[in-house]
């Protein structure tokens, strides 16, 4: 993609996503994820109601009367995109590859971080540690995430999420919302997970294409992997063949499920076909009223 290209997409990008920000997933955002807590803002008399444990009994005894400590919320939180970009992100059978659709979320993601005053930072990972952009804020930054998203060219092709973690666990310290997008196509990253889960507010955002659950009748096809680049020949027009790919498909995702409900962690299921819009107002409004 030359930068010409680039800068068109990132900016269709730009439009299409504050949109939905702005009417849709501003609000949402704020609702669901609360700040770390509540700071010290100032002092004020005592008023009819206010709660005697928020008396200020220095300043009271100072003047004579009764004066309370006003507390605010501590809004500013940090948010970090872990993307997916091996192989297997390229892959698309209508008109937008996975990649893409992840660049789209980080865009909405981070917009939301933005009008709301968070901090958003990015890793990029395929079977190593590809890129991290520290924790910022503003909107060039916003921009600077999406084309990472959309254009960074790794060095590695397979997928490997306990490695992904196991950095996230050590570069971030502070308690962050932790977002990861990726087809979840990889195994033994279960016990890093669960101690990520514990540490941040982990929310796994899974990208699907219906094609790699059920393939049409296409007589004898050459499949390449993306990630690894072996080639078979299938014949899709064998019914069995075809049952086995989607039992397959159906059990890994069937293990995925198990393992964030049994981790207590959310998910959100995106197929590349259809709106992601809907899934991400479900999963958002499902969180605000179970907070």
């Amino acid at each position: 993609m030359d930068t010409k290209e680039l800068l068109k997409q990132v900016r269709q990008i730009e439009i299409k996503t504050k949109g939905l920000v702005n009417q849709v997933f501003s609000g949402e955002y704020h609702s669901v994820f609360k700040g770390r807590g509540m700071e010290f803002s100032e002092v004020r008399e005592y008023q009819f109601g206010d709660d005697i444990r928020n008396i200020d009994w220095n300043v009271t005894a100072r003047f004579g009367h009764p004066f309370i400590k006003v507390f605010e919320e501590e809004r500013e939180l940090t948010v970090i995109l872990m993307v997916d970009i091996s192989g297997s992100l390229i892959f698309g059978t209508i008109d937008k590859t996975k990649q893409q659709i992840a660049a789209e979320l980080s865009a909405i993601l981070a917009f939301s971080a933005m009008k709301n005053n968070d901090k958003v930072g990015l890793l990029l990972f395929t079977d190593k540690i590809e890129k991290f952009v520290p924790p910022r804020k503003g909107k060039k930054h916003v921009l600077r995430i999406i084309r990472e998203v959309l254009s960074f060219e790794p060095e590695g092709k397979t997928t490997n999420i306990r490695e992904a973690l196991e950095h996230l666990n050590h570069a971030i310290k502070k308690r962050s919302i932790v977002f990861l997008l990726s087809d979840f196509m990889d195994s033994g990253y279960e016990k890093i997970l669960r101690v990520v889960g514990k540490k941040h507010d982990f929310i796994g955002i899974v990208m699907n294409d219906k094609r790699e659950n059920e393939i049409p009748q296409m007589g004898l096809v050459k499949f390449t992997d993306a990630e690894t680049g072996e080639e078979r020949w299938i014949d899709t027009n064998d019914s069995q063949i075809r049952k086995h790919i989607t039992d397959v498909s159906q059990e890994i995702a069937r293990v995925r499920k198990s393992l964030f409900i049994s981790s207590r962690l959310d998910s959100i299921e995106i197929q590349t076909g259809q709106n992601y819009v809907k899934p991400l107002v479900q999963f958002f409004r499902l969180r605000g009223r179970r907070w």
